[in-house]
């Protein structure tokens, strides 16, 4: 079987990398590390209907799955995009919480299977318990989906006190969120809570594959640049080797991530899996990736005047959130009795 974007999924992945390529440049990125992100580009991706991917027509949606809104995601992490597009649109949309920004801290917490098992038992930093972690995007969001017992209750903005923290990407945003109102109910089905964390973690694997794309674009452009003893550096067999072995983990992870989607959409039996697969190989191609590019930029790669931190610190957080590659890999081990 083939895994790849059909003219209608690649017509909407084209449109959103034009838009962001636009309203979301590395100076929109660098501005919201200092201030709240400029709406620009959010608002372009929803009056595309990138938001609504999900929603049904009879809800103003675009009646589609999630093998569309993928590749839309991956343009998201190329991009950098400094809003919470995969909790937005991906997480809380099929659960009916619609026309809000919506932060989660679902990325923090641990799935459960139905009867409230624990789906796989990951390490102490794979994971983090729900409770006090970093929320992203939590000083501006509109709405916060936050994890209840076994279920899900939305609250708005008014309801909770946000705490800022301090991370390695400064543009998430992030804060420790504490509710003083009751909220309301979104869930409280076990599955349809993992359900939303398997999409949770689908979506931000497509993202770091954008920035994993991104990133060796960036380093391939300086490669062609740089020269040093009359040459590109590019032209040096290092060089060479680290951004080929960096292709190759992304290319191996791209259509573990499109197969994922399928499956999710299709209600595969092996969707969770599959989604493990997923995060854990996109992870590890950010992983590769952003080491490759920092060796070759050399010491320039290190400061933050260069916008390869961009794309490098983001990548650093989102191959923990959602679960690390220790708990996607007990997960998956564990679905196959190992």
């Amino acid at each position: 079987m083939r895994f790849a974007l059909d003219e209608d999924r690649e017509a909407l992945r084209s449109t959103a990398r034009a838009l962001l390529t636009e309203l979301c440049p590395a100076s929109a990125v660098r501005a919201a590390w200092t201030g709240t992100p400029d709406n620009a580009a959010w608002n372009a991706l929803a009056d595309i209907g990138a938001l609504a991917v999900l929603l049904p027509q009879s809800e103003d949606g675009l009646g589609l799955d999630e093998t569309y809104l993928v590749p839309v995601l991956e343009e998201a992490g190329r991009a950098a995009l400094p809003h919470p597009l995969v909790e937005t649109a991906l997480v809380a949309a099929p659960l009916g919480v619609t026309g809000l920004i919506v932060a989660t801290d679902l990325g923090a917490a641990v799935p459960t299977a139905a009867g409230g098992e624990k789906v796989a038992a990951p390490t102490k930093a794979a994971v983090e318990g729900a409770a006090g972690a970093a929320v992203p995007s939590a000083t501006f969001a509109e709405a916060f989906l936050l994890a209840a017992g076994r279920g899900l209750r939305l609250y708005e903005a008014q309801e909770v006190d946000v705490e800022p923290v301090e991370t390695v990407d400064a543009s998430r945003h992030c804060g420790r969120v504490r509710p003083r109102a009751g909220g309301r109910s979104v869930t409280d089905d076990p599955e349809a809570v993992a359900a939303a964390f398997d999409r949770g973690a689908l979506g931000t694997a497509a993202e770091l594959l954008g920035l994993s794309r991104a990133m060796l674009e960036l380093t391939v452009g300086y490669a062609a640049e740089r020269h040093q003893f009359g040459k590109p550096i590019g032209s040096f067999q290092a060089v060479k080797h680290h951004l080929a072995n960096a292709r190759l983990e992304i290319e191996f992870a791209a259509p573990a991530v499109l197969y994922a989607a399928y499956a999710i959409a299709r209600g595969q039996t092996d969707a969770s899996r599959a989604v493990s697969q997923a995060k854990w190989l996109a992870g590890s191609a950010a992983a590769v990736t952003g080491r490759a590019a920092l060796q070759c930029h050399g010491a320039i790669g290190y400061t933050t005047e260069h916008d390869l931190h961009l794309y490098l610190k983001r990548s650093w957080a989102l191959i923990r959130a959602w679960g690390g590659a220790d708990f996607h890999a007990d997960r998956v081990a564990a679905s196959i009795s190992l």
